[in-house]
């Protein structure tokens, strides 16, 4: 729940600083750090940002079936057509901003649309709320590798100048969002110490003989 609630609240902040289709002299100053980075990190971050594409929790979601957990396939596969709703009908259509090729003066635009609406970030609605939903299958420091791919794909974004700072961040935000909102809708698998199912099937066990 909290996190669906942070993620609403960061997106109504970003949406408050770019409602009116300008980019504050700090978020310009932050899009301009990161997009004038080396050349030669062009092709990691293009393929980091690949994951914010939309197959990618359809590819996940069939991992899951494969993999047996009902739940998280059935997020996955509602994350597409809800993440489409929420970017396109809702978000973009109270917040209209243009892309950094039209706001941004001397941005470098790597193989990206030059013009567009570019509030929210599609991308890090999808790898965010990909990461929230895979949180409760992981376990230990694996449950902060989704979470670091995401900001890597979000930087990357910036960096291949489709979108400034407060996109992504606003992105995030929706996709902390639903993937908070999924969560509470499907359930989560039960979660418990290792080896307490047979633990207690053993204690079972051992009182059945006990009793005769």
């Amino acid at each position: 729940m909290w996190t669906a609630v942070g993620g609403l609240l960061l997106v109504i902040g970003c949406g408050l600083v770019a409602h009116g289709g300008g980019v504050p002299g700090w978020e310009r100053q932050v899009f301009r750090a990161v997009n004038g980075l080396p050349g030669w990190l062009y092709r990691p971050m293009w393929l980091a940002q690949i994951l914010g594409v939309l197959g990618t929790p359809v590819v996940l979601a069939v991992g899951a079936l494969i993999w047996r957990k009902w739940r998280l396939a059935l997020a996955l596969l509602l994350l597409v057509p809800l993440k489409l709703f929420v970017e396109l009908r809702v978000i973009k259509v109270l917040v209209e901003r243009g892309r950094p090729g039209q706001n941004e003066p001397g941005a470098v635009l790597r193989q990206v649309p030059p013009a567009g609406l570019s509030f929210p970030s599609g991308h890090a609605i999808v790898v965010f709320a990909v990461a929230v939903l895979l949180l409760p299958y992981l376990r230990g420091w694996w449950r902060v590798v989704p979470f670091g791919l995401a900001l890597l794909a979000c930087v990357a974004r910036v960096y291949l100048g489709a979108h400034n700072p407060l996109d992504v961040v606003a992105g995030a935000g929706a996709g902390l969002l639903l993937g908070g909102l999924f969560t509470l809708l499907v359930g989560v698998p039960a979660t418990g110490p290792p080896g307490r199912d047979q633990g207690s099937a053993a204690r079972a066990a051992d009182a059945g003989t006990a009793e005769g």
